[in-house]
């Protein structure tokens, strides 16, 4: 679902396929590459498609480089360079959107998985991630104080009002957006930064905002 707006950061760019593709859908995009002759290689099939204005490449190591920018991260890495760079993607932006050909992210669970079939004989799984906020801690709320644990999307823990603590159930992050359920009672949100605000609803749907302690 990328599409003009969003800045697509291809990882180990290769020949400059999945940058080139991105940039004729009219997308900024830019691939990392080691590789220099494989960035000239790029560079030139950027040129005779005709969309180097947005298509650009840099020889660079990964793990040196910053692609803090990107909205849409792709790559084509094996699994244990995947791992190097994933604390490094989990501290990116929250909602920005990661996808991976066949290798996947350790204990990392994707949010969604694709099979290509028509036509495809390798390489035809890809895996889906969106960047969580990240929530671990105390919160402070008028109902009480929250206490979240966090695992990548996963979401765990207690409301505490007064001298009743409530466990949390189906927490969730999808980005900065947020969504628990504490009892009856299923709190939504955005995360922002030290601050959560949303909607909370038992039946009837009232404002709730919640500030790190």
């Amino acid at each position: 679902k990328a599409q003009p707006g969003d800045v697509v950061v291809d990882l180990g760019s290769g020949d400059g396929r999945t940058v080139i593709t991105a940039a004729r859908r009219g997308i900024k995009a830019r691939g990392i590459e080691y590789n220099p002759d494989m960035v000239a290689l790029s560079r030139r099939a950027a040129e005779t498609a005709g969309v180097a204005d947005k298509a650009s490449f840099v020889q660079a190591d990964l793990f040196q480089t910053d692609f803090s920018d990107a909205t849409v991260l792709t790559m084509f890495l094996l699994t244990d360079i995947n791992m190097r760079l994933r604390p490094k993607i989990l501290d990116m932006k929250p909602g920005t959107r990661v996808v991976s050909n066949t290798f996947e992210m350790g204990d990392w669970p994707p949010d969604d998985t694709v099979q290509a079939t028509d036509g495809c004989k390798n390489y035809c799984k890809a895996y889906f991630w969106i960047v969580p906020a990240k929530v671990e801690g105390a919160w402070q709320t008028p109902q009480g104080e929250l206490t979240l644990r966090q695992k990548y999307q996963f979401v765990s823990g207690t409301l505490k009002s007064g001298n009743v603590v409530t466990p949390l159930a189906e927490g969730r992050l999808k980005g900065d957006q947020i969504s628990f359920k504490a009892g009856a009672v299923r709190f939504t949100g955005r995360v922002n930064g030290d601050v959560m605000e949303g909607t909370s609803n038992s039946g009837t749907e009232e404002p709730w905002r919640a500030t790190r302690k």
